[in-house]
């Protein structure tokens, strides 16, 4: 019973405190005097740490209410901006594939934190094998270093991560193919969570290859006609054993899907954020959460 009061008590000073800062953000905007103090705040050293831990305080609060809700099985990311944010800085666009490849595992940290079982992240399309053939060289072999380091991370081992890699894998180079045919081999027993690699993906792809599958099968005698529905199309697919995802998240400002998972979302809520993939921090990622948990109560699901 005492714990259940001293619980109790930290949450209560959770919200006072929530609304301590509301407050004060509310005060600071309307008053001269406040307006004064915040530039002084603003202006001192200190800023960038109170800063910090107000945001860290925000995050809490948000991932707070998320687990009270029902959390999404499985998360789809088009991850979007690599370039645009390297050239923003004034950098090349190798630069922003690195900082984007580091984004990724952010994010799986963010996934184990919330209890995510399944993560897409869409790395790498059919339509980027048409840049430049100096891009798609960096990106391949920024593919194959971390399809080699993910084999070896303990964090994927730690948390019994299964990895698959899908998408026309015959498009690859002998060298990243085999390097995705060991970490998928290598992790193929784990259950806990799903990490998905799309990689020389293509939705309508995926969908062609299924139905000539599909076809093949009928023309052979192992499936009729009369069979095919919904659950028999997707064990065709890439996808085969991922649950659809529940979220589709998009990076910096586009909104269009890009030929990504065309069968699987069907039901899936769309979220279109506006930062660049590697500027994306943990905010955006659990407002994404939170908007897609309030749609789905909103939508009666």
């Amino acid at each position: 019973m005492g714990e259940i009061c001293i619980a109790t008590k930290k949450s209560s000073l959770k919200t006072i405190a929530g609304k301590k800062l509301d407050q004060m953000e509310e005060f600071a905007v309307k008053s001269n005097v406040g307006r004064k103090i915040f530039m002084m705040i603003y202006k001192s050293s200190m800023y960038n740490l109170i800063s910090k831990r107000i945001d860290e305080f925000k995050d809490l609060k948000l991932m707070e209410q998320i687990k009270q809700g029902k959390i999404p099985q499985h998360v789809a990311i088009i991850m979007d901006g690599n370039r645009r944010f390297a050239k923003s800085l004034g950098l090349n666009p190798k630069a922003g594939h690195i900082f984007g490849r580091d984004k990724i595992e952010e994010v799986l940290d963010w996934c184990f934190e919330l209890g995510i079982r399944n993560l897409t992240v869409y790395a790498f399309s059919t339509e980027n094998f048409e840049r430049g053939s100096r891009e798609v060289k960096t990106l391949m072999d920024l593919c194959k270093k971390e399809l080699d380091r993910a084999s070896k991370d303990s964090r994927i081992h730690k948390n019994q991560v299964r990895v698959r890699v899908i998408g026309h894998l015959e498009s690859l180079s002998p060298e990243i193919l085999e390097s995705a045919r060991y970490l998928m081999k290598k992790t193929k027993k784990y259950e806990k969570y799903s990490f998905n690699i799309a990689l020389a993906y293509g939705g309508r792809e995926e969908i062609l290859q299924a139905i000539q599958k599909i076809a093949g099968d009928v023309k052979e005698g192992k499936l009729k006609i009369e069979d095919i529905k919904e659950p028999i199309v997707s064990k065709y697919l890439y996808t085969n054993g991922i649950p659809d995802p529940d979220l589709i998240l998009r990076t910096s400002g586009e909104e269009r899907i890009s030929n990504f998972l065309l069968w699987q979302l069907a039901y899936s809520e769309l979220y279109f954020s506006d930062v660049y993939w590697p500027a994306f921090q943990k905010r955006d990622f659990l407002k994404a959460i939170r908007t897609c948990q309030l749609r789905q109560r909103r939508h009666g699901k």
